[in-house]
């Protein structure tokens, strides 16, 4: 697969994908056939991830080609990911958990020499279980894995490897081209039986095998044949209610600032007028060890590619900086610019949340106007994550009905 960081090539991928979406897909999605026969997915959440494509283009597209019947199970999948990001903004505490769970299991790692050892047999693929030292060696490779491969390695690292949930989590977080904070931690939690209290998810050999088509036989003493209690940080709690977004302001000099979570501005922020436009990119701050090269390159490429954009779209400078240095760098900006206002389109919980969280308050210290508008997407959709993902799935008509304008 040629990950090509750019929104045409994206775009490529939908058109070529969209006649699979039907029965195609709900027939044969859970097969994974290795790196490079992974056709029954549409392998489009690298884009997706930095909405380089997005939701609501992937679903109109699908209903172009297919009934809302016949494309049910891809457009759930689509909708699982607004639903997990929509989850996460109503419960950020469970992302601050998960940030101390991995420094917690990191210390655990430094004290612990055996511990050590098996995390280092792990992230190498020397743990001699073949499918999951193959699942390492791709994801290294490839940036990517199959969504039922993702389960069965989260698996195998929780019960069988018996290594910190969280530390699995941070290394599929910093290895994924679609890498996503509400994604991924989530689905890590549903593995570990955090997410759904007392229901994890074990990988079975049998399994393993059907859906490989015997690429992968484990033996049946090979993996963990019971799940046991695994370590929560987060208080659950009630959801917050979703954070109000705010509206740009008329008759202010203003500047655009975005993250590699919103890459098509110009799709529903093309009204506003803007003087100068800043891109930050937040891809190191995934997590505390080294971000993999395959996912500094896709991101660095995708925001040039969302910069280029920008500037065809509103004839202004689009300047690219990283999150590390970010902070005087936006303060010169801001100056140069003679900005009253900035516009930061609304950023997901998560690495680029955080770094948005600090500049916008360092922004408003310095007297700028600060707004956060959010997309009609996510504004219709992210108040009905509330609870499971079954409850969610019942207004996903009326979010079609709402794409389709009725």
């Amino acid at each position: 697969m040629d990950w090509s960081a750019e929104r045409a090539a994206g775009l490529t991928r939908l058109q070529a994908y969209l006649p699979r979406a039907g029965r195609d897909y709900a027939r044969l999605r859970n097969h994974d056939l290795g790196p490079q026969h992974h056709e029954h997915v549409s392998q489009l959440s690298p884009w997706v991830r930095h909405r380089l494509i997005r939701e609501e283009e992937i679903i109109a597209g699908v209903l172009e080609h297919h009934s809302a019947e016949g494309a049910e199970k891809f457009i759930q999948e689509v909708c699982w990911r607004t639903y997990w990001k929509g989850w996460l903004e109503l419960r950020p505490w469970v992302w601050q958990a998960y940030r101390r769970e991995v420094a917690l299991g990191l210390a655990e790692v430094d004290d612990d020499t055996r511990l050590s050892e098996r995390l280092n047999r792990a992230c190498q693929g020397r743990t001699g279980i073949d499918c999951f030292d193959h699942w390492i060696a791709e994801l290294r490779d490839t940036g990517y894995l199959h969504n039922h491969a993702r389960m069965w390695f989260a698996s195998i690292w929780t019960f069988t490897l018996k290594l910190p949930w969280a530390l699995g989590a941070d290394h599929f977080l910093r290895h994924l081209l679609d890498g996503d904070a509400a994604s991924n931690t989530l689905s890590w939690r549903w593995v570990a039986g955090l997410q759904t209290r007392g229901k994890a998810y074990l990988a079975r050999p049998d399994n393993i095998a059907r859906y490989t088509e015997g690429r992968f036989r484990p033996g049946s003493s090979e993996l963990a044949d019971a799940a046991f209690e695994v370590r929560d940080m987060a208080e659950m709690g009630d959801p917050r209610p979703l954070q109000a977004a705010t509206e740009v302001a008329s008759g202010k000099r203003t500047g655009l600032l975005f993250t590699e979570d919103e890459l098509t501005p110009e799709l529903w922020l093309g009204d506003v007028a803007i003087s100068t436009a800043l891109a930050i990119d937040c891809s190191a701050d995934r997590g505390p060890g080294t971000v993999a090269p395959l996912v500094r390159d896709f991101t660095r490429q995708a925001i040039a590619d969302a910069c280029r954009r920008t500037t065809a779209h509103w004839d202004v400078d689009c300047e690219q900086l990283d999150a590390a240095v970010a902070g005087r760098e936006v303060e010169d900006w801001v100056r140069r610019n003679q900005l009253e206002q900035v516009v930061i389109p609304w950023t997901p919980i998560g690495p680029g949340g955080d770094v948005v969280e600090v500049l916008a308050g360092m922004l408003e210290s310095h007297g700028v106007h600060v707004v956060t508008p959010r997309n009609r997407w996510d504004e219709l959709a992210w108040p009905h994550a509330t609870h499971g993902f079954f409850r969610f799935r019942k207004h996903i008509p009326t979010l079609l009905d709402a794409l389709a304008g009725r």
